[in-house]
């Protein structure tokens, strides 16, 4: 493949990875089952030690069952930027991995419904009956963090 383009891409450092974190709001949640995946776009919010999802879960439903199997959980966060040169767009990525844990209701007082707004964009709703939906905050505790760019 010869006359194919390619980019360079170079590895950020852990505070341009963190930045990227704190600024871009949105990705995509990757989960397991078996031999089974699951990925899942949703808004995310990182303080700079914890990186939370907000996911709606109805009982017994698919992404329910994936989340309880799930031991690894991969997101990741991505975006692009154009540049001078119409041809060229400067895109970067950054992927977090580890377990997916559940914020356990007690602790919503650090994520009331004020809150919740603040940090996150609005939940996508699907076909569900939004009475059905419960609203659920996660926490990805952080084992990985890496992240690529096409520009230095």
């Amino acid at each position: 493949m010869k006359h194919i383009d390619y980019a360079y891409t170079f590895g950020m450092d852990e505070s341009a990875i963190e930045e990227r974190l704190r600024t871009g709001e949105t990705g995509v949640l990757s989960l397991s089952k078996d031999d089974e995946s699951y990925a899942i776009p949703l808004a995310h919010y990182y303080d700079g030690d914890g990186l939370y999802v907000r996911l709606g879960v109805t009982e017994g439903s698919r992404k329910q069952a994936f989340i309880e199997a799930t031991e690894t959980a991969c997101y990741v966060c991505y975006g692009t930027e154009a540049t001078d040169d119409p041809r060229e767009i400067d895109s970067w990525s950054v992927m977090v991995t580890g377990h997916l844990s559940e914020i356990p209701e007690s602790d919503y007082d650090r994520f009331d419904t004020a809150e919740i707004n603040r940090q996150f964009a609005p939940i996508r709703v699907f076909d569900e009956n939004i009475d059905e939906i419960d609203i659920r905050i996660f926490e990805l505790e952080i084992d990985t963090m890496t992240g690529r760019t096409t520009s230095t």
